[in-house]
């Protein structure tokens, strides 16, 4: 991907779109095309203190600037202050070239710098590499850190920045008073000069003012680094900073992004997929596997910059992640990190970083487990470890649904799964605003007697296997004929959502998918194919599904405001992505399984090309706003968002088995 100027012809407009790397442990830089921080979550360095969360902001950002001898100077950073102030470094800005990792080409007269930022994967470090070549000037390069310490979730105050400096030999070490925790930063060949008590007051955060949140903070200034540059040299600097207990001035920047792209190359070539959307999902799915220190095993964050990792969200990405990309060890790891930790019958839907007992307030990450495994088997066929490692949990699942288990998670006479009561949020439509339940679901929700049906099916299917009694299919058998008269809306032509003591809730959203859209479908024939057209026409749009029609009097079309009116619309209009995986593979189960569906259903997918130049860069943003133009909201870069776009290209559409003119990266 490739940026010139047209993208930022203001500072508001070159805001817009953000980056984002990561260090596979939970830490991450991210930042504005222009390299401004336009949210609390912008940063060089947020590490993860306690992999793969306790994440704090240490550098926010760098001031880069040329001095020339008689005194006068060039900006090259980008900011805005609360008084309305801009730093217009990005005027020098002239492309943005990003394949692998972010690289910024500024030119200044006769001067050209290009900088490339990094991090090291397993390690909270980031790297900058300047190359500059001078033209006919001497001049000096100055780099001033801006520091902080703080959750990434909050904003600072400079009466809360105290530090103390240590200075040795090329490293500067700082440290919060009252922590443990030491930033360690070194430049090559540059010299520092310390400043004392100097603070950069009020770095506005537009993003945040647009979301009606606090919107400016500040930041500690320790001191600057200074690069001496003769007339028409050509010099190279290595900008480290890190958390670990290293000396930062040994680390070399080049080695870093040589390293990390040597990296991430390898990971395209596992698959060596040709078409550049899938190449660049491949990428973007690397940022959300991370490791957990408190389980020792591979994890997933739901997505960036401010979720952690999720149980439903794992599970859910699952396929896409680890094995649309074969990373099977990792899937391994994943798979049989959940077993571990199954209780009662349920999949913990968030691990603690403090040694307390995982939450388990979900009733579909357990079942979408099932799926998991399924999909698992699809790609490996290593039923050994199916058998060894995971059956034994599929069976305690099993037996928590149908026996009854946490949050009134129950199997009802009929066969199906009823859960929780008018308090509680336990489906992935899960808004809640102090005591306000946005989307009351309990009760037999469409899309979890779904799932239910498809692990019945996945469990008969593993016992006749494993040369056992096979005890599920009965059940999956009374389980689809109840859901046939439990669900199936005559009216509508479609499935009802939820159904429970106070009557059945018609409200056209995209859950009734899964009926259609899993590996077992409960609802076949004509019937599959009404559901497909009803939600195909009621609630698609180019970047996924609405989360209600637009018919409904509840519905929402925009996702802004304070967090009342956010949360108000998530799940009322809201567009998600991940659920248009599940419609395209329920699209082209329908209409035969054909290369013509196939090559129908790459029309839902090709769009997103677009849209991996547009909010995250490389990535799918997790949200859009129901109405045209469908502006994309919350994390600019979701897990569930890129994976299923990912597994439907791949499984459903076989893009790679298509004709298509651009395969590039």
């Amino acid at each position: 991907m490739e940026f010139g100027k047209s993208f930022w012809y203001s500072y508001e407009q070159g805001s817009e779109r953000e980056w984002i790397i990561t260090n596979g442990i939970g830490g991450y830089a991210s930042g504005t095309l222009i390299c401004s921080n336009s949210r609390r979550y912008h940063g060089l360095l947020i590490a993860a203190l306690k992999p793969p969360t306790s994440r704090h902001l240490l550098l926010s950002n760098l001031l880069e600037d040329l001095i020339f001898e008689d005194g006068t100077s060039v900006a090259f950073s980008s900011f805005k202050t609360s008084d309305g102030y801009i730093n217009r470094g990005f005027h020098q800005l002239q492309r943005v070239n990003y394949q692998l990792l972010p690289e910024f080409i500024f030119s200044y007269q006769d001067i050209f710098i290009k900088k490339k930022i990094a991090m090291k994967y397993g390690e909270n470090t980031t790297v900058v590499h300047y190359e500059i070549r001078n033209g006919s000037k001497a001049a000096t390069f100055k780099l001033s850190p801006l520091v902080n310490y703080r959750d990434h979730h909050h904003q600072s105050n400079y009466s809360y920045l105290n530090f103390d400096i240590d200075i040795n030999k090329n490293q500067v070490s700082i440290s919060p008073k009252g922590s443990d925790v030491t930033l360690n930063l070194s430049t090559s060949t540059s010299q520092f000069k310390k400043l004392d008590n100097c603070y950069f007051y009020n770095m506005l955060y537009n993003t945040e003012q647009e979301r009606g949140l606090h919107s400016f903070e500040d930041h500690f200034m320790p001191g600057s680094f200074s690069v001496e540059i003769m007339p028409y040299e050509c010099k190279t600097i290595s900008f480290v900073a890190t958390s670990e207990k290293i000396d930062s001035s040994k680390v070399d920047a080049a080695e870093v992004i040589a390293s990390e792209e040597k990296r991430l190359l390898e990971l395209l070539n596992i698959k060596d997929y040709k078409n550049k959307l899938c190449r660049r999902l491949v990428l973007a799915a690397d940022n959300f596997i991370v490791y957990r220190k408190s389980t020792e095993s591979k994890t997933v964050i739901a997505g960036y910059p401010w979720f952690t990792d999720w149980g439903r969200d794992t599970m859910i990405a699952f396929s896409g992640l680890t094995l649309a990309t074969g990373r099977y060890k990792d899937a391994e790891d994943i798979l049989y990190t959940f077993s571990k930790y199954v209780a009662h019958g349920l999949i913990p839907n968030v691990f603690p970083d403090d040694g307390l007992q995982p939450a388990y307030n979900s009733v579909d990450a357990a079942l979408w487990y099932f799926e998991a495994v399924y999909n698992y088997l699809e790609y490996t066929n290593n039923y050994d470890f199916i058998k060894e490692k995971i059956y034994g949990c599929l069976k305690d699942i099993f037996t928590g649904f149908k026996d009854g288990t946490l949050f009134d998670i129950r199997m009802t006479e009929d066969g199906l799964i009823t859960a929780g009561n008018p308090h509680t949020q336990l489906t992935w439509m899960d808004a809640k605003v102090g005591d306000w339940v946005v989307t009351p679901r309990h009760g037999k929700a469409v899309e979890i007697n779904a799932l239910w049906y498809n692990a019945l099916m996945i469990m008969s299917h593993l016992s006749q296997k494993f040369e056992e009694r096979d005890i599920y299919i009965n059940l999956a058998h009374r389980v689809k004929e109840s859901f046939d008269k439990v669900f199936w809306n005559g009216a509508d032509n479609c499935l009802y959502d939820v159904v429970n003591d106070f009557g059945k809730d018609p409200s056209i959203r995209p859950n009734q998918i899964m009926a259609v859209g899993l590996s077992f479908s409960v609802v076949e024939g004509d019937k599959a194919k009404s559901i497909v057209e009803k939600v195909w026409k009621e609630l698609y749009t180019p970047y996924g599904l609405r989360s209600l029609t637009q018919k409904s009097h509840q519905y929402r079309g925009e996702y802004i405001g304070d967090v009342w009116s956010r949360d108000g619309a998530y799940h009322q209009g809201t567009v998600w992505t991940w659920p248009l995986g599940r419609f395209i593979k329920a699209y082209v189960r329908v209409n035969g399984s054909t290369q013509e569906a196939r090559r129908n259903a790459a029309d839902f997918i090709l769009l997103f090309i677009d849209h991996l130049k547009d909010g995250g860069l490389g990535s799918i943003s997790e949200i859009f706003d129901g109405d045209v133009p469908h502006y994309p909201r919350g994390c600019f870069a979701q897990a569930w968002s890129v994976s299923e776009i990912l597994r439907a290209a791949i499984e459903d559409v076989r893009l790679e088995d298509l004709e298509f003119y651009d395969f590039s990266i």
